[in-house]
């Protein structure tokens, strides 16, 4: 499931507003907040839900106010924003998350400056659960069991991922590093617990340090040519995974640079830029892309 658009045209603002809210020592109210924001109570339960799992915090039984854990009140850091807003899948959505910028930010002039559009990622509200059990078995280093695709799996859970709008499990199956689709997994019911695992130190690393989901695969890299008629946008940021500009063209086009784990983290992004953009080698993986096309073409 998706939202629209509107719900995240202010979603940074919000989590940064709470964020600082709570670290003043404020108590706030579900029903407050919605009011506040012009959203709906569902919607702020759900930010509770997400800040839940990064922060100590606490809940007034009489007046159900959520609030922060004394010991950690005035210390969230920058750094700390900064990694919640990367947890939540905003760290893109602007240039900075400093101190200064969040104050801006929070500022009631920044709807006249800010806005983002086209921006989604699925709805995990749903999930919560699962989340809580997965996550204590990270913490935990215990084994767990799961229905993935229609087939059972007994894995070692490593890390959960937010990776391109959605939610991944990194766990290890048969020694191997895979990773699953949390809207995919359905627990099994166990009537013990499941073995604890010593986390390996290298595959911890090795989720570190890989941008993509696609893990226990080597690295191929890709040549492209871009169109000087596109050139501009791969200039202005990277759009293919780990891109390299290798050199300008002298009719303005670009010769890019690409590593990829698994053909799927570029064809995808090759297709949208056609004509503009051809993968000059391996000279494979751009027969595949024809090919694939000339069936799509051929089903019309």
């Amino acid at each position: 499931m998706q939202r629209d658009d509107s719900t995240h045209e202010r979603l940074a603002d919000r989590l940064a507003n709470i964020l600082t809210k709570l670290n003043m020592g404020h108590q706030l109210s579900i029903k407050d907040l919605a009011s506040e924001f012009g959203v709906s109570t569902r919607t702020i339960s759900r930010d509770f839900d997400r800040l839940n799992t990064y922060l100590p915090l606490l809940q007034d039984d009489d007046n159900k106010k959520y609030y922060l854990d004394s010991n950690y009140l005035g210390k969230i850091s920058p750094k700390d924003i900064r990694n919640f807003a990367q947890l939540s899948g905003i760290n893109y959505l602007y240039p900075s998350l400093d101190m200064s910028f969040l104050r801006e930010l929070l500022d009631s002039r920044a709807q006249q400056i800010y806005s983002a559009k086209g921006y989604s990622f699925e709805d995990v509200s749903q999930f919560k659960e699962l989340f809580k059990i997965v996550g204590k078995a990270i913490q935990e280093h215990r084994q767990i069991g799961f229905v993935y695709k229609g087939e059972p799996r007994l894995v070692q859970p490593y890390r959960l991922i937010h990776h391109h709008g959605s939610w991944y499990l990194a766990a290890v199956r048969k020694d191997q590093l895979r990773t699953y689709r949390i809207s995919h997994i359905q627990l099994t019911h166990s009537p013990h617990e499941y073995s604890q695992f010593i986390p390996d130190k290298k595959i911890l690393q090795l989720i570190e340090d890989d941008d993509s989901i696609w893990f226990g695969q080597d690295k191929q890299e890709a040549i492209l040519s871009v169109d000087k008629q596109v050139a501009f946008y791969f200039k202005q940021r990277s759009i293919l995974p780990e891109q390299q500009i290798v050199k300008v063209l002298g009719d303005g086009g670009l010769l890019i640079s690409s590593k990829i784990n698994h053909e799927m983290q570029l064809l995808p992004l090759i297709r949208f830029w056609i004509p503009h953009v051809k993968i000059i080698n391996p000279e494979g993986l751009q027969k595949e892309l024809e090919m694939c096309l000339k069936k799509y073409l051929n089903l019309t």
